[in-house]
């Protein structure tokens, strides 16, 4: 039984019988054979950078260190008691002048007067640079924390002597409270946080 010219192009295929449909190759279910390619994760690949912290980095702000807030607070406080006390002094030496003058002995207390007026100056001055320093704090450089510390030293002398001389009365209380204050501002200033945040870059 002959089934044709096999080179016939338009006879069945070879190995395939005349009356039969052409056979399909057989199908597998769904995802048979090559298998495709896995989804991608998403940040699959070179990781992501992390992001980058407040504080760190090129140009970020720093936080201020605690000890140096706490310095601050108590630069501003003795400026408060500073520019009271250089009022007080003032308004006294002029009350005090004001009668003398009245009892006509004005030239005999005009330098006690003199001397409490320019007392009363200093105190002011001081406690406009306690109020300077203070607000320095924020954006001043290395010069602010040199002057602080100095400014704090001269201020725990000052503190020592007055402890000294108040013979156990207001002098003495008023002598250890300001020792407390120029200690803890001296030790704020001398640390590696000061002085990391006085030399820090500011862009």
């Amino acid at each position: 039984m002959s089934f044709g010219d096999p080179n016939n192009p338009y006879g069945p295929p070879q190995g395939q019988q005349p009356g039969y449909p052409p056979q399909q190759p057989p199908q597998g279910p769904p995802g048979y054979g090559y298998p495709s390619a896995p989804p991608v994760q998403p940040g699959y690949g070179y990781p992501t950078a992390p992001p980058v912290p407040q504080g760190y980095g090129y140009g970020a702000p720093m936080e201020m260190p605690g000890l140096i807030k706490t310095a601050r607070v108590l630069l501003f406080i003795i400026a408060g008691l500073q520019i009271l006390v250089g009022l007080f002094l003032g308004i006294a030496a002029g009350a005090a002048q004001d009668a003398s003058n009245g009892f006509g002995s004005g030239d005999d207390t005009s330098t006690a007067t003199g001397v409490l007026i320019g007392f009363a100056l200093l105190m002011l001055a001081l406690g406009s640079l306690s109020i300077f320093l203070g607000v320095k704090f924020r954006n001043g450089g290395s010069g602010i924390r040199i002057t602080t510390i100095v400014y704090s030293s001269l201020m725990l002398l000052g503190s020592l002597v007055n402890i000294v001389r108040g013979a156990g009365g207001s002098g003495t209380f008023g002598g250890v409270v300001s020792l407390a204050f120029a200690a803890i501002i001296l030790a704020s200033m001398v640390n590696s946080a000061a002085s990391v945040w006085f030399n820090r870059p500011r862009y």
